[in-house]
């Protein structure tokens, strides 16, 4: 099974949005304790587009089987040339390659917009098949922010990784600079 992926549309939000809320109400990935609603995550995908931020959709057989996007890492001007990533794959379709079919995509799409580094901010240590995706894409350990979270009960970590885009850190991304 290779999926194929595209560039998610208004069509695909309930699909996507579904991935999102199980993850939300089974895991571990994200902190959040309750899913945001259809419009809700509309909204928010509405944002990540608006920003220019590319936003795809893994597909087979015309069903949506997982999502990733990038956005802002954070506000402030300085960080400007860095994203973070974010990638869910439906239940029940993970260790099929979704993941590995969506992240080299959104790796490519951002160094074409002129990013210079990506962050992966991983919710649980425990997240095995997200820390090892990240590393087959060329990630590399950052830090761990320990017991930073508290979901179903318990404290969980969050782990950092970046990857250089393009030329990363190795010459300005400001021509004649």
């Amino acid at each position: 099974m290779k999926p194929i992926v595209r560039d998610s549309t208004d069509a695909d939000v309930p699909a996507i949005a579904a991935i999102y809320q199980h993850a939300v109400r089974t895991g571990t990935a994200s902190f959040e304790l309750t899913p945001p609603t259809t419009e809700e995550f509309a909204a928010r995908r509405a944002v990540v587009l608006a920003g220019g931020f590319p936003y795809l959709i893994a597909e087979f057989e015309n069903q949506p089987i997982g999502y990733a996007y990038a956005s802002t890492y954070r506000a402030r001007p300085g960080y400007r040339f860095t994203v973070e990533n974010s990638v869910y794959v439906a239940p029940g379709q993970q260790g099929r390659g979704v993941g590995k079919a969506l992240l080299p995509v959104l790796i490519d799409r951002c160094e074409t917009l002129g990013y210079r580094l990506m962050v992966a901010v991983i919710g649980d240590s425990a997240n095995h098949a997200s820390i090892n995706l990240h590393r087959a894409c060329g990630f590399t350990d950052a830090g761990m922010l320990p017991a930073i979270g508290w979901k179903f009960d318990r404290w969980l970590d969050s782990i950092l990784m970046t990857r250089a885009l393009g030329p990363g850190a190795n010459e300005s991304p400001i021509p004649g600079r």
